[in-house]
């Protein structure tokens, strides 16, 4: 496959845990040598999975993609709870969890099926009076997150082992899966923080036909190459 990333491609990354969206979008552009690059809806770095970078001409269709519903797996561990609702900050509270059971869990999920409101976590990029709520939690301040109507179109549970819930989720734009994670712990009554996350599909685009930041890098020495050969 030919690609002319100045002229505008939309490159499907498969992106690696620990980089920020960002990282990516920055390690994309310098290696592709092309300032018109950005990303079509973020993922935390402790999670993995489909991002997609638009660059040139369709970065124009940044917004068109951001709004398509999404599709994640990943990993609930129920009875511990941290302040990030996932692993990036110390659990502050755990609650057993031997009394569950596998169709208690099931329920719970499948009750928030559908449209709904939900808080975003405070370790996260919403504005709160100009500033991030992220940077108010970090200073220990408390922050007054409003509410967002989401839809939840699945939640299934694939499978369990011990306190770790294996999950599916298809959602709408704006919905944030640790604050899903957190919910179910508080609708069970034991905490719970999201443990792993894997983005799988943005609308019709899917991870598995996703590049590495590796194969981008490949593409271009590739490109490169032949535009010596042929000069």
């Amino acid at each position: 496959m030919e690609y002319n990333f100045a002229e505008g491609e939309i490159l499907l990354i498969n992106k690696p845990l620990d980089w920020t969206s960002f990282d990516v979008v920055k390690k994309v552009r310098n290696t592709i040598r092309v300032k018109k690059v950005g990303h079509a809806g973020t993922l935390d770095p402790l999670a993995s999975g489909l991002l997609i970078l638009c660059t040139g001409k369709y970065t124009k269709r940044i917004d068109e993609i951001q709004a398509q519903e999404k599709e994640y797996t990943g990993t609930i561990r129920l009875g511990e709870i941290t302040p990030s609702y996932d692993r990036e900050t110390e659990v502050t509270e755990t609650c057993d969890i031997s009394h569950l059971t596998a169709e208690e869990v099931t329920a719970a999920a499948q009750s928030f099926v559908g449209t709904i409101e939900q808080v975003p976590p405070i370790y996260s990029a919403v504005m709160v009076d100009g500033k991030r709520a992220y940077d108010l939690a970090r200073k220990g301040k408390s922050a007054e997150l409003k509410p967002r109507t989401i839809t939840i179109k699945a939640f299934d549970i694939t499978r369990i082992e011990g306190p770790e819930i294996h999950f599916r989720v298809i959602c709408t734009k704006g919905t944030y899966i640790r604050s899903l994670a957190h919910d179910l712990g508080q609708k069970l009554g034991c905490g719970a923080h999201l443990s792993s996350l894997v983005r799988t599909r943005i609308g019709e685009y899917k991870l598995e036909d996703a590049l590495t930041i590796e194969d981008i890098q490949e593409i271009r020495r590739k490109q490169l190459e032949a535009d010596g050969s042929n000069s």
